[in-house]
């Protein structure tokens, strides 16, 4: 939680000293360029968000290829972001709206699925759940007596 905190204050505070160093060295100019570049990195992240967006509207919310490949895949820390690209799909909300934490699932076409928490926008843990496999009533018998 405190990192999240750190970054929501330090991104801001980093872009005034970016454009106060650079009006001390350049002038305006410098302002200029600053200026630009935080809008370059501002609009790189809004398109990346957009692009994730737009990949997810074609799938149905909570679904993904593979659950076994998703968990192999997950790592501590990321943002759900992250997630919602590596699935393509929203992931469907488990936990009460707006409370931390949030749990949200994906799951595939064989009825597995990830469950993953998220605090304040990282992913803390994720399960793997697999359905029963059914008994094959082939493999339970034994085999008949020879004559």
């Amino acid at each position: 939680m405190g990192g999240m905190q750190f970054q929501k204050i330090f991104v801001p505070i980093a872009s005034v000293v970016l454009v106060v160093v650079a009006y001390r060295a350049y002038g305006w100019g410098g302002v200029a360029i600053a200026l630009g570049a935080l809008v370059m990195w501002l609009l790189l992240h809004f398109t990346r968000m957009m692009q994730v967006l737009k990949r997810a509207t074609d799938r149905p919310i909570g679904f993904v290829d593979s659950a076994v490949m998703l968990n192999a895949k997950l790592k501590p820390g990321v943002n759900l972001l992250h997630v919602v690209a590596m699935t393509r799909a929203l992931g469907e909300l488990v936990s009460p709206k707006d409370s931390q934490p949030e749990l949200f699932r994906w799951t595939d076409a064989s009825e597995s699925f990830v469950t993953c928490e998220f605090r304040q926008g990282k992913l803390v843990t994720w399960e793997l759940v697999r359905p029963a496999q059914p008994v094959d009533a082939t493999t339970t018998t034994p085999p008949a007596p020879a004559p």
